[in-house]
């Protein structure tokens, strides 16, 4: 079995709620998904970000934040993925990568990277700067136009969930 298979094992384990045996497969593979990550191949890193949220790995956050930091937009949106799969229901995840999606999603030079951590942040706090920041994008003529509609979508989104507070 593969890493893919063995996330995907792991994805299916995480949905059926059986924590023990996801537990114990997260022994089997918890080196090989560190290992991965620092691989020279972008496609082995992107896979390993993946895998991270598959397996529900939250300890492995801090693995998270090397792939947001990876030099390969691919590497880069898997660990947004992953970020946004694990903050869906954890929103302090986003809030401690905060000023990292600020500036994935302000300045990444590719526009799906920009989308992806846009789209993270909408699992956090619904805070003042985040808002501020996805209206300037939303509304920048130089911003591609799925990136402002996204923007503008999240921006709604935290708006109405810092009324509702």
């Amino acid at each position: 079995m593969n890493l893919a298979e063995a996330a995907a094992q792991a994805d299916a384990l995480a949905q059926a709620g059986d924590e023990r045996a996801l537990a114990v497969l997260r022994g089997q593979w918890d080196e090989e998904i560190e290992s991965d990550a620092r691989n020279p191949d972008y496609r082995v890193r992107a896979q390993a970000y993946r895998a991270i949220a598959q397996f529900r790995f939250r300890q492995k956050l801090e693995l998270l934040r090397r792939g947001l930091e990876d030099e390969s937009p691919a590497a880069r949106g898997s660990a947004l993925i992953a970020l946004e799969g694990l903050s869906r229901s954890h929103p302090g995840d986003v809030n401690s990568f905060r000023p990292l999606l600020h500036d994935l999603a302000a300045r990444d030079p590719n526009a799906a990277v920009q989308r992806l951590a846009v789209i993270c942040l909408k699992n956090g706090t619904a805070q003042r700067d985040t808002i501020q920041l996805l209206e300037g994008i939303a509304e920048s003529d130089d911003a591609d136009p799925e990136l402002r509609k996204t923007a503008r979508v999240v921006q709604a989104a935290l708006k109405k969930k810092a009324i509702a507070k």
